[in-house]
């Protein structure tokens, strides 16, 4: 949620856009850095609008001015609208994950007698990432397959994206991502042109991903940052 309102906290740095025939939507997005129109839809309550990243929900006016951050109930039937629509956004990213990428796409770590699976956006160079990897066993021994996608936070061209496509043009992608979560450098083994870097970039960003690690849960939720195994299996055993 913090990522949200790190965007949104610069509504009051930007300048209004004239009203003209623009949509509301095409206002409020052009307003918070990062939200695409798509990202802006109305919500049963009259001047109020959702905004959306990934799974992440807020609310904001429609003149832009003021922004709600909590769960909208409806007090006739005890509905919450925002746990519903969170849920909503939950599914459509396990139904894109599993639509558009498959685990040939991905660096598997799995475990033995695996009871769950998350999906880890990773930098090879950040410090939580590294720590984390650090524990992969205390992953799996939980249960838990870690599925690691690339996420070099500074973009195409960067030093981790580099190393990124290296560990993916390893011959051993498990030992080469190891390897690079220790600092130790990685080399790409022959000609390698096609890696799923820029795919899973592309996807990190769609769903609003703005730090590493980033877990999504097998049910869609996503934990933003580091979680202790233990602490992360008892998350998984109450979706």
């Amino acid at each position: 949620m913090n990522t949200v309102f790190a965007a949104i906290g610069l509504i009051a740095l930007l300048p209004g856009s004239a009203a003209g025939d623009v949509s509301v939507e095409e206002r409020l997005a052009a307003r918070l850095p990062g939200v695409e129109a798509e990202n802006v839809k109305p919500t049963p309550i009259a001047g109020l609008w959702e905004i959306s990243m990934g799974p992440q929900v807020v609310y904001v006016s429609e003149d832009g001015r003021y922004l709600l951050r909590g769960d909208v109930v409806d007090m006739m039937n005890g509905d919450n609208l925002t746990r519903a629509r969170q849920a909503e956004l939950q599914a459509e990213i396990v139904d894109r994950l599993a639509g558009e990428f498959d685990e040939s796409t991905m660096v598997i770590f799995p475990a033995e007698n695996a009871q769950h699976t998350v999906t880890v956006f990773t930098d090879v160079d950040c410090t939580y990432c590294r720590k984390l990897h650090r524990e992969i066993e205390t992953y799996t021994d939980q249960g838990i397959s870690v599925r690691y996608m690339f996420y070099p936070i500074a973009g195409p061209g960067s030093a981790g994206w580099t190393r990124a496509d290296a560990v993916w043009c390893s011959s051993d992608r498990n030992d080469a991502m190891t390897r690079a979560k220790l600092g130790q450098p990685v080399t790409a083994e022959g000609a390698c042109e096609d890696t799923p870097v820029a795919a899973h970039y592309r996807l990190a960003m769609d769903l609003g991903l703005r730090g590493t690690p980033a877990i999504v849960t097998d049910g869609g939720a996503v934990v933003p940052g580091y979680l202790p195994a233990a602490d992360l299996a008892r998350m998984l055993e109450q979706e």
